[in-house]
C-alpha cells in the first residue's frame, strides 16, 4: 500500500482535505482530553532552513497525540556530508513512521517522497506551504463559520504561501483575488490549473481593487525582495522595495475591505514592510489564532498520514 504523503493541496482531493481540517477543529476542542491515537509513532523532522512555528507545532503536535519527534538538520546528519536524499529516505523508512521536511527545494521534498515507504509531509518549500494554508482555512472558518463563498484578498509577493492559497481556493470553493507586482505574480500555469478546477481566481496589479469588499486580507513577508537583494545588493533591494511598497497592508488598504474583514499573516512579520503595526496588532488581526491553528490542523495531517 502506497504511503499517504502530504505534499501539496492540489494532489489531495477536496473531501480528504475537508476531513483533515475538521479533524483540526476537533483536536482543538478536545486538546486536553488525553486521547493518544499516535501512541508509539515517531516523526522525523528534517529542517534544511530555520523555523519557529513549524518545528514547535509539529513537535508538540505529535507528542500530544502520543508519539515522539526527532529533529534532524544538515549539521547533525549525513545529508550534510553528501548522503543522497534517496538513501536517507530509505534508511529513515526503516526507523520512523513519518517524515516532515522543510526545505527550499521542492525537488528535494519530492525525491524524499519517491524513495520513502512512509508518509512524507511538506513543512514548506520554495513553491508551497500547504500546512499553513490549511491552518488559514481553519482560522477563517472559526471566525466566519465557513470559508466557501468568501472573498480572500492577497496583497504583496505572489510567493509559496500565495500558491497554497490558490490551491486551497480550488479545494474549498472561495474567491481568491491576488494583487502583486507584474514581476512577482504566481505562475500562470498555477492560475490556469485553479481555473480548470473551477476556482474563482484573479490577479491584478491594483491592491485596492483586490481588497475591495474582501472578507479576508492576507499578506506575507517580501520574500522575493530579500532573496533578490541578497544576490543583487542594495540597488536590487531598493528597486524591489519600491515595487512592493504600494502593496503594504495598512489601515488605508484595510478600509477597502468589509468592516468585519479579518487580517492574516503566516509570520514571521517584518513590521513596517508588508504590514503596519496598527494592522497586525489591531482588532481585525487574527495572526495569533492562525499561528496556534498550525498545531491543531497539523495534528489532523499527522493522524491522516499515519492512519
Amino acid at each position: 500500500m502506497a504511503p499517504r504523503h502530504f505534499l501539496d493541496l492540489d494532489q489531495i482531493d477536496a473531501a480528504t482535505l475537508r476531513g483533515i481540517v475538521d479533524a483540526g477543529h476537533s483536536f482543538k476542542r478536545h486538546r486536553r482530553d488525553g486521547a493518544k491515537p499516535l501512541a508509539g509513532r515517531t516523526l522525523a523532522m528534517i529542517f534544511e532552513k530555520p523555523s519557529t512555528r513549524t518545528r514547535v507545532s509539529f513537535e508538540v503536535g505529535i507528542r500530544e497525540l502520543g508519539g515522539d519527534a526527532l529533529l534532524l538538520t544538515p549539521g547533525n546528519t549525513q545529508v550534510g556530508r553528501g548522503e543522497t536524499i534517496a538513501d536517507t529516505a530509505r534508511v529513515l523508512s526503516r526507523y520512523v513512521d513519518a517524515i516532515m521536511m522543510r526545505t527550499d527545494s521542492a525537488e528535494r521534498l519530492n525525491e524524499m517522497a519517491r524513495h520513502a515507504t512512509i508518509p512524507v509531509i511538506n513543512g514548506l518549500t520554495d513553491r508551497s506551504h500547504p500546512c499553513q494554508a490549511l491552518a488559514d482555512v481553519m482560522t477563517v472558518e472559526e471566525r466566519r463559520g465557513g470559508i466557501a463563498g468568501a472573498t480572500v484578498a492577497w496583497s504583496g509577493d505572489g510567493n509559496n504561501v500565495a500558491s497554497s492559497w490558490i490551491h486551497a481556493a480550488a479545494r474549498f470553493r472561495f474567491r481568491m483575488r491576488l494583487a502583486c507586482p507584474e514581476t512577482m505574480r504566481p505562475a500562470q500555469s498555477l492560475i490556469d490549473w485553479a481555473r480548470a478546477e473551477g476556482a474563482d481566481v484573479s490577479v491584478t496589479a491594483d491592491p485596492e481593487a483586490a481588497v475591495r469588499d474582501a472578507d479576508v486580507v492576507v499578506t506575507d513577508t517580501w520574500v522575493s525582495m530579500h532573496a533578490e537583494s541578497a544576490a543583487g545588493g542594495a540597488a536590487a533591494r531598493e528597486k524591489l522595495h519600491n515595487q512592493l511598497v504600494p502593496y503594504r497592508v495598512d489601515d488605508r488598504l484595510m478600509s477597502y475591505a468589509k468592516k468585519d474583514a479579518i487580517f492574516m499573516h503566516c509570520l514571521p512579520a517584518h513590521r513596517g514592510e508588508e504590514v503596519t503595526d496598527s494592522v497586525i496588532d489591531g482588532p481585525q488581526s487574527v495572526v495569533w489564532d492562525e499561528a496556534e491553528n498550525r498545531l491543531h490542523v497539523q495534528k489532523g495531517i499527522l493522524a491522516w498520514c499515519m492512519a
